[in-house]
This record gives structure tokens, sequence and C-alpha cells, in this order.
């Protein structure tokens, strides 16, 4: 029984990180037809309403606005929106002296009822969503539009390119690990998340969620049971300042799972009404597995440690594990970049841990905190 189990926890964390992307690449390659990410041009370009909600932003705000008036889309068919969630700053103040279209004042309620603030405002066809430090690309928006030319598609997600400074973070890594999934499931039919830097919806397929929630995660789950498609546009092109160390990294990730569990375990998610076959195994794989990694680790371990003596195997397994992590808190003391790999895989596979904790001990605000170090 304990030998089932061990193996089991293990195959588990095995397909979640490497052989559900290779089914994913199988099934991509075995179709006949799939998505190019090449889009007709619409004449004219639908009118876009470009969401800004901020919070005490007054370091990038100014930047973010000349960035979004500067994007290679007609000015006539761009209205730019920026909504300060109660900003304790000068981020209105700056807003409206850089140009924004409107600038919204609103009393403190959490980035999602202040998007939600927004989209009441504008008058665009096409609603996307930017976080005020991701820079865009001149043809980001362009091209993230152009995503809306199918039908049957609801909601686009752009490609975030994290710019590391001289910090131990390894994110960029995960991310581009993270991406290359994404572009395979958007070739599928739909993603399982977005990114908050850069999306999009049709106003007709938005859709108001818990505020505690937010609309990376629940937006496309939402969409494909609506009977739209989420996809993932990796030409619309953004950037933004990573943290700066995997332990901020770590804080940032524990304060977004907190959430996540809310999302999965309370919003539907996890109901396959609505999915077709493959999409209800990208949420488990993608999604559930993937949140449960630290509790398959634990069962992991707790096994092994119990199998010990019983065959050579259990004791390389065993060391396995102890490598990893004492290459973990080596990386404390030794900057080599395979230790800082190892201690961000162990630090992000605790953070849907603790910041399930979290949310049993505190519950999930509305409100949200800037990560440190990246303005």
């Amino acid at each position: 029984m304990l030998e089932a189990v061990f193996w089991a926890s293990v195959g588990l964390i095995l397909y979640t990180h490497a052989g559900y992307p290779l089914l994913l690449w199988l099934l991509a390659h075995a179709q006949r037809t799939h998505t190019t990410g090449l889009h007709p041009a619409q004449d004219p370009p639908p009118r876009v309403s470009l969401i800004v909600a901020a919070r005490d932003e007054e370091q990038v705000i100014a930047d973010k606005v000349a960035n979004a008036l500067g994007l290679d889309y007609p000015r006539e068919r761009l209205e730019l929106i920026v909504a300060s969630d109660g900003s304790d700053d000068r981020t209105a103040e700056l807003a409206r002296g850089a140009g924004a279209d409107t600038v919204l004042e609103l009393p403190r309620a959490g980035k999602v009822r202040t998007q939600d603030a927004g989209v009441q405002r504008a008058s665009g066809e096409i609603l996307v969503f930017s976080d005020a430090n991701t820079q865009l690309d001149p043809q980001a928006l362009r091209r993230l539009v152009a995503a809306f030319a199918d039908a049957g598609v609801g909601y686009a997600c752009g490609h975030v390119e994290f710019i590391q400074g001289d910090g131990s973070n390894q994110e960029g890594a995960y991310w581009r690990y993270e991406t290359a999934i994404r572009a395979l499931e958007s070739r599928l039919g739909s993603v399982t998340a977005g990114n908050g830097g850069l999306y999009a919806t049709r106003r007709e397929a938005y859709l108001q969620v818990d505020p505690r929630m937010g609309h990376d995660l629940s937006l496309p789950f939402n969409m494909v049971k609506r009977g739209w498609r989420a996809v993932y546009e990796p030409t619309a092109r953004g950037a933004e300042k990573m943290t700066p160390d995997n332990e901020e990294e770590y804080r940032r990730k524990r304060r977004m799972m907190s959430r996540t569990w809310l999302i999965l375990l309370r919003s539907g998610m996890l109901s396959p009404r609505g999915y077709g076959p493959l999409y209800a195994l990208q949420v488990v794989s993608h999604r559930l597995l993937r949140y449960l990694t630290p509790f398959l680790h634990l069962i992991a371990f707790g096994t092994n440690v119990a199998l010990l003596g019983r065959g050579w195997v259990y004791s390389v397994t065993f060391g396995l594990q102890l490598g990893l992590l004492a290459a973990a808190a080596l990386a404390r003391l030794v900057p080599r970049r395979p230790l800082q790999l190892a201690r961000y895989y162990v630090l992000v596979t605790a953070a849907p841990a603790t910041g399930l904790w979290d949310s049993l001990r505190h519950g999930v605000p509305a409100g949200w905190e800037k990560a440190e170090g990246t303005r």
C-alpha cells in the first residue's frame, strides 16, 4: 500500500510538470488544423477601451499613459481609462496630466471592482486591461485585438516578458515554460489562465466576478463554460519588472494562491459542466494537480521515509529529495543558477500550501498589494 501511494504521488508530480506538456505537444501536432496567430485585418478596427486599474502608482502611471497613447492603434478608435482604487498618492492627478481620456477616482474596493467601474464607463467594443507597471510594445494592442477577428473568441491574453535585474529571482525560466504550455493549450482550443499584464474581452463576453477572485484565473474557464474560446496571442507583447529575488517571488505567489484556492473550490472551476473532455483534462492537469503539488511532495517524502530499507530504489529517491532540499538551502549562501533554480522550485511549490493556510486563517480580501521591487 505504501509503495502504491509513493509511486502515485511521484507519478502525479511528474505528470503535471512534464507529462501534461508532452501530451499537449503530441495532441497539438496530431491535429490537422490549428490557429496560426495570424488574423485578417479588421477595417475599420474595432473601438477599444484600454482600462488601467491603479492603486498608488504615481511612480509609473505617467509613463503608462504615455505608452498607451503611443501605441500603433488609431487614436480615434482608442479610449484610455485610468481607474484609481482609492489611491493615497498622486496617481489620478498624474494620469490626468499625462492625457488619459477618463480618470476615475474611486473609493478603495479592490482591483476587480475598480475594473468593473472602468467597464461601466467604457464605450469600446473590445475591453482591454493592462497593469500600470506593464509597458506594451507599439504593436501589442493591434495584435491582441486582431484575435477577435475570430467570432468564437471571447477572451485573449498577450505575452508579458519579465525583465530581470541583478537579483536571484528565477521566475523568467518558469515563465518561459508556462507560456509554452499556454501556447499549446490555446492551439488546442482555450487556455486555463491568463496574465493580468495584458488581456482583453469582448464587451458582450465580459463577466463580473467575485472581487476576491480576480480575472487571471476566473475569466478563461468562464468563457469556455459560456461557449467562447479563451486564447493566447504571443505576438501581443508587453514587459514588466520582476520581483528582485526568489523570496519576494514566493511572497507574491503566496498572496496569489490565497485567491486561487477560492476560485478553484468555490467558483465552479472544477465542475465539468460546460467543458469539453479536453478542456476538463486541462483544468485537472494544469490547475488542480499543479496546485496540489506541495501536498504530493509531502506524501512522497513521508512514504519514502517509511519505505527506506525495502530496496535500493527507495534510498535513491530519498537521496534525490534530500538533494533538492539541500540545494535550495545552499542557494542562500552560494548564488549559483542551478541552486537558485532549486530554491525557486521549492519556494514556489510551497506557495499553494501556505496560500491555502492564509486563506483559511484570514479569509481573502478584495484589495491587492503591489509586489515589492516591480516598479
